[in-house]
């Protein structure tokens, strides 16, 4: 797969764009608890960010798929660096909370969509190949791995530097690496201007018009509880022992789980449909996330986190997989930004949530929130599993990269 002409350039840069997205919502948390004192606020700010990013992202990903991607990574890194260094520097400064969550609507909603921007490319470049798959997973991988390394550094700059310093150093991040991906046009999904082009277009046929994505933004909805209900009580859980500098430690060996996981998952060679797969998947999440809230030292918490990354992988790998088989591929980028918001939307509730129990009851309550958010995805993904059946698109036809009509050789 990494042979494949051209992949190198815009992996790299892809993934240096994508690294600050797994900074920001904790940097936030921490920027903003340390001017506050409260996890209730700075939870609620953060959340604001991800509420702002759900509800735009999926637009960003139909105006790449219709005017290309470069169009819009430009400007929405820029308006990214800028709204985010705009959002530091106003809570140094202690303004009211009103003004930081006008700030963090823009901070959110410009959040560069990298990493269904490099899904889309790779689907270009690997139509019809067995390697898909592998792309797929090695994609949720990448993923993970910033998970990995983005908790870590962002607790590091905030906890040995400056509060501020996460939140400066993702907005830099954000800027000179989407720049880099932008660049790179010649990977870049070809938007064209002819009739055939124009049918290609998913202005008439949003993904979310399909059953099969509405369940899944659901399942994923749940996957974001357990990303954000993560991100707080950790920090909760170390600052009540005096040892904020394990947060990151911890929440790298959930995601290093994560990330271990995906790289066995999307190894192995599947017989069972994707949709079994995710329904066991989600499964093993629900039940390993319930018990998160019963820790009560760092190492049964590191065990319980590595447990519960391990199990995140194949329900992510899973879900991302089915698009393939569940969208026309004129409207794919828009639907995994559809999944990206849903986790992102997912995080932020938790993120307000999971705050408000760490200020209200014991420290170590806000996990709960991943407990009752992968059970109530579950029961929703169990109940509507039916709709994961791949089915013909009306339509689809036009929207291909071939519209010439079929015809019978002999």
């Amino acid at each position: 797969m990494l042979r494949t002409r051209g992949a190198w350039t815009f992996l790299l840069p892809g993934f240096a764009a994508r690294q600050p997205f797994a900074m920001l919502t904790l940097s936030i948390v921490l920027l903003v608890q340390h001017t506050t004192g409260s996890y209730g606020v700075a939870g609620a700010v953060a959340a604001a960010t991800g509420v702002s990013m759900a509800l735009f992202a999926p637009y960003s990903g139909r105006l790449a798929d219709r005017y290309g991607q470069r169009a819009i990574l430009v400007p929405g890194v820029l308006v990214h660096a800028v709204s985010g260094l705009a959002l530091t520097a106003l809570a140094l400064a202690h303004a009211p909370l009103w003004l930081l969550f006008l700030v963090a609507v823009p901070t959110g909603a410009s959040v560069p969509q990298v990493g269904p921007m490099v899904r889309a490319r790779w689907g270009v470049k690997l139509k019809g190949s067995p390697l898909m798959g592998t792309a797929t997973a090695f994609e949720s991988v990448t993923d993970e791995l910033t998970f990995v390394l983005g908790p870590l550094l962002a607790t590091a700059l905030c906890t040995t530097v400056d509060p501020a310093a996460g939140l400066v150093a993702e907005a830099s991040l954000t800027l000179v690496g989407g720049l880099l991906f932008a660049a790179q046009r010649a990977t870049q999904p070809p938007v064209g201007t002819g009739d055939g082009a124009r049918s290609q277009r998913p202005r008439h046929a949003s993904a979310l018009r399909l059953p099969g994505v509405r369940v899944l933004i659901v399942t994923f909805l749940g996957i974001g509880s357990v990303f954000g209900g993560m991100q707080v009580s950790l920090a909760a859980f170390t600052e009540s022992l005096g040892r904020p500098g394990l947060n990151g430690v911890l929440y790298g060996v959930f995601a290093a789980g994560n990330m271990l996981s995906g790289l066995v998952f999307g190894a192995v060679v599947w017989k069972r449909a994707p949709r079994h797969r995710l329904l066991a998947g989600y499964a093993a999440l629900a039940v390993a996330a319930s018990g998160l809230w019963a820790a009560d030292s760092v190492i049964t918490l590191a065990g319980l986190g590595l447990l519960v990354g391990v199990c995140v992988a194949p329900a992510l790998i899973t879900g991302y997989t089915l698009v393939e088989s569940l969208v026309p591929v004129g409207a794919r980028t828009e639907a995994f930004t559809w999944l990206t918001g849903a986790v992102a939307l997912g995080q932020a509730a938790a993120v307000t949530v999971s705050g408000q129990f760490e200020d209200r009851f014991w420290d170590g309550a806000g996990f709960l929130v991943p407990m009752g958010g992968t059970a109530l995805a579950l029961l929703t993904l169990v109940a509507l599993r039916s709709r994961l059946v791949p089915r013909p698109v009306e339509g689809a036809r036009t929207r291909g990269v071939d519209h010439r009509e079929t015809v019978t050789v002999d």
